[in-house]
């Protein structure tokens, strides 16, 4: 699959790897929200920080909640940030 995605960071994620957004050419191979983390935890040291706790770490596609398990397709926006927590 070729084309790209919109990748959005928010809160302590946009300060680990360094920008508020992104558009990213889908590499070969990546199908699904889980590859397309495993992309970007191998960027680089900020983007491996951020990506560490994947577990902790919340994502929706196209402005619906979604698991690592979710299809990604060209043109999609990917959003990337920390459970919230209030009180």
């Amino acid at each position: 699959m070729t084309g790209s995605v919109t990748v959005l960071y928010f809160a302590w994620l946009r300060e680990q790897v360094g920008a508020r957004s992104e558009t990213l050419v889908l590499p070969d191979g990546v199908a699904t929200v889980g590859q397309l983390i495993d992309v970007l935890a191998a960027r680089g040291a900020g983007f491996a920080t951020a990506f560490q706790k994947r577990a902790s770490i919340r994502c929706a596609v196209n402005q619906e909640f979604a698991d690592p398990g979710q299809r990604i397709q060209p043109g999609d926006e990917v959003a990337f940030f920390p459970p919230v927590t209030g009180g």
